[in-house]
């Protein structure tokens, strides 16, 4: 019987991206007999793809020691580097930059003219890029790529291609830089490049992308990366940013329930190893989700745990406070957050939220500064996404200045541009804000319409602070109707809001009234209605027509 060999079936499997199989196969290996430096990378690498990072470091230490004992200098840095780089975005800072400068002095001592000079120049490149000076980051990404080109390592001119692409945008040069991350996208879609490499560049160009807010891309990207992922066994890195893509996407087209379970999944798959600031990203996500739907505490929850992690709360949480009434400390936290944030790609977001933020608190001038600061930005951006953006902050800043018929023409310009996107619940937001200022004109059909479109999205979504809007709006200018069981008002907002599979925390923070109270007309409710759970009072609701 032929004896099976494990370090055979490591490498078979290291070759096959099963990484798990590769990782257990190698270690048993390497009990037998020590493996060599070359194995020991792999075997590190192995462990990192599978979130064994305590491992990972372990074993590019050892690799790099293995290639020192043979006087292979460049493969030994190159271990030192993927170890310092590791234990950087891992948070060890200190330890990390200890390993980078180790392997800075290897090279200086031996005087060795090798890709991992391009390598190590990669952290101080980056510190210029974060640091926006982003002419000298792409002197420095230029000079990186170079080196590659001179070595032939596909590696080295992805990174330096990538960072290129990325200072180009960080200048504003948008067109030229995005055109260099489609370059480099396709090393990464066509194998050229190791999987450590192809992940990091992967999730840069989405954000990226995500950041001039070329929805297009990050689509196409997001999508390329979860078939990758996908064909990467028991992959941890990488995995956690592409559920978060998925979900964002996913909100866009109004797949709510799906995008929710995306942002729990991201949190889920981030969670171990803790630590990774991912996590931010995906509670920030998920506390939007929850907040569009009117789970104002779930959603506070998320978004202060997104702070914990390093990833801030703004502009959704200053949206949570204007849904819950408290617009003075909405407009103090977003006034606070535009006037922190410099970089172009980071305002607009802001910017927008300030302008509904200005409207509420009776702020007309500063809403007009703000949609102003939008248009100028949308200019150096080819995105159909600002372009939406900007023509419903102009609808939502006329309509409060007192021009409903301008304000119409620019609506519908900006319910044309989100339909384009394909955004459903934003659509139906255009449209209530059309009914609005169709009312203000008189035009009582069209708003009618209007709103009975934007009801069946935010229905079909489970948006219910903006489904409460409609329905208050469908009833200006009508008489009061007797309400079925003789159910106060309070009441009949209390069951609509049951009929949603809102808690009664939930509804306390809805409604801005104590969880007490909830359940005293909760037990009313029940009694004139002869029902006696919350599933027979929501069946009461649909069936009288208010849910």
């Amino acid at each position: 019987m032929a004896t099976v060999d494990p370090r055979a079936q490591g490498l078979s499997a290291y070759e096959r991206s099963a990484w798990r199989d590769a990782y257990e196969h190698l270690s048993a290996a390497d009990r037998q007999r020590p493996l060599p430096a070359g194995d020991l990378d792999r075997m590190a690498r192995a462990a990192y793809l599978i979130g064994a990072v305590d491992a990972a470091a372990e074993t590019w230490e050892r690799a790099h020691h293995a290639h020192l004992a043979r006087g292979d200098t460049a493969p030994a840095v190159r271990s030192a580097f993927w170890l310092g780089i590791m234990l950087v975005l891992r948070g060890e800072h200190a330890r990390g930059g200890g390993w980078l400068a180790r392997a800075q002095h290897l090279l200086t001592d031996t005087a060795l003219d090798c890709a991992e000079q391009g390598y190590l120049r990669i952290p101080t490149a980056l510190r210029a890029l974060d640091g926006g000076d982003a002419e000298a980051a792409h002197r420095s990404f230029a000079e990186i790529t170079a080196i590659a080109e001179r070595f032939g390592d596909a590696d080295l001119r992805a990174f330096g291609t990538l960072g290129q692409g990325q200072a180009l945008v960080a200048q504003g040069r948008v067109a030229r830089g995005v055109a260099l991350l489609d370059e480099v996208m396709v090393a990464v879609t066509t194998g050229e490049v190791s999987p450590i490499t192809a992940g990091i560049v992967y999730c840069a160009v989405i954000l990226a992308c995500r950041g001039v807010f070329d929805l297009r891309r990050v689509q196409e990207w997001t999508a390329a990366l979860s078939r990758w992922c996908a064909a990467q066994q028991d992959l941890r890195p990488y995995r956690g940013q592409c559920l978060v893509h998925r979900s964002e996407i996913m909100q866009l087209r109004g797949e709510w329930a799906d995008a929710m379970d995306e942002a729990r999944r991201a949190c889920a798959h981030l969670s171990d190893p803790p630590g990774d600031p991912v996590m931010g990203m995906a509670l920030y996500q998920r506390g939007e989700l929850h907040r569009l739907r009117g789970a104002y505490s779930r959603a506070e929850d998320c978004y202060r745990e997104a702070i914990g992690h390093g990833h801030p709360a703004q502009p959704g949480l200053a949206l949570l406070r204007m849904a819950q009434g408290r617009v003075g400390a909405a407009a103090a936290a977003v006034r606070r957050a535009v006037a922190e944030t410099r970089r172009p790609e980071e305002r607009p977001l802001l910017l927008a939220a300030r302008v509904e933020i200005e409207i509420a608190a009776g702020a007309v001038e500063a809403a007009r500064d703000a949609v102003d600061e939008l248009d100028r930005i949308a200019a150096g951006f080819d995105s159909p996404y600002l372009r939406a953006v900007v023509a419903y902050a102009h609808g939502c800043l006329l309509l409060a200045a007192g021009e409903p018929g301008a304000a119409c023409t620019a609506l519908r310009s900006a319910s044309a541009a989100w339909h384009e996107l394909d955004a459903p619940y934003e659509t139906a937001r255009v449209r209530l804000q059309l009914a609005r200022a169709c009312l203000r004109v008189g035009d009582h059909d069209t708003a009618g319409m209007e709103l009975q479109a934007a009801r069946r999205v935010f229905e079909r979504v489970r948006a219910t602070p903006a489904l409460e809007e409609v329905r208050r709006l469908l009833g200006q200018g009508s008489g009061a109707a007797p309400v079925p069981g003789g159910l106060t008002p309070r009441e009949v907002e209390v069951l609509r809001l049951v009929a949603t599979g809102a808690s009664n925390r939930e509804i306390a923070d809805r409604l801005v009234i104590s969880d007490r109270t909830v359940a005293r007309h909760l037990s009313n409710m029940f009694t004139k209605l002869g029902v006696s759970s919350r599933a027979a009072a929501t069946a009461y609701a649909y069936e009288h027509g208010l849910a």
